[in-house]
């Protein structure tokens, strides 16, 4: 499997880290998140749509809305492991202890909510796709991007996103390296930039220190020329030729 993309744009949102500045200084250190600070307030997210989204998804959306607000975007692509795993959680728990649900939380429990928000948000009706595929949902992402490319809509934007992980949840999960919530958004065209291939991981696979999107932004800004991002049953190699 081969994929090839140019990087038009890119905006991304976690604890501590909003500006490119910091993320730049961030990239030349380990690639961790320090979940202990804050995610930064929403500038293009109007409040009322930023009330009704869980942390993730409004680290989501606004990433979308910048780079909307700066670039020809044709098709949107969403990816997220746990969707509104937050969210779901209330509902299950309200549903156990039989009390009325939440209309808002039952309007946005489903994992295409938060790019529907973007689409609202932004008043653009674009093309849109939201995917789920475990540790991989990023690389799957990108294939989605590459088919929106052949199918003619020139510049994708895809979004990575995550909300922080119920501690309901964390005994049934792999240890995460990373438990906070952020959003990396990339606007990609078809080019020769960014270049993938795979090969068959025969290894177990180790749980990531940090979800394969922001392992991808931490090379990319540190400007090397190869890097590896391993999935459940391939590993995605990159090569960065920096044009």
């Amino acid at each position: 499997m081969k994929l090839a993309y140019s990087l038009i744009d890119w905006h991304a949102l976690a604890p501590g880290l909003a500006e490119r500045e910091a993320w730049h200084r961030w990239a030349q250190h380990a690639a961790t998140i320090d979940s202990t600070q804050s995610l930064a307030k929403p500038q293009h997210l109007p409040m009322m749509t930023a009330r009704r989204l869980s942390g993730g998804s409004r680290a989501a959306v606004e990433s979308g809305l910048v780079l909307l607000a700066r670039q020809r975007v044709d098709a949107i692509v969403f990816t997220s492991r746990h969707g509104e795993l937050e969210r779901n959680l209330r509902i299950l728990t309200t549903l156990a202890e039989r009390q009325a649900l939440s209309p808002t939380d039952f309007a946005m429990s489903v994992h295409n909510s938060a790019v529907g928000s973007l689409t609202i948000a932004a008043k653009k009706p674009l093309v849109s796709t939201s995917i789920s595929a475990g540790i991989d949902s990023f690389q799957q992402g990108l294939l989605e991007v590459s088919a929106l490319h052949q199918a003619g809509y020139q510049q994708v934007l895809l979004v990575d996103f995550d909300g922080t992980i119920p501690d309901y949840y964390l005994p049934w999960l792999p240890e995460a390296g990373c438990n906070a919530p952020y959003a990396v958004a990339l606007l990609l065209a078809a080019g020769s930039m960014l270049q993938c291939t795979t090969t068959l991981n025969t290894e177990p696979v180790s749980q990531p220190m940090l979800p394969q999107s922001l392992e991808f932004l931490h090379n990319v800004l540190a400007q090397g020329n190869s890097f590896t991002l391993q999935g459940e049953r391939l590993n995605w190699h990159w090569v960065n030729s920096h044009d």
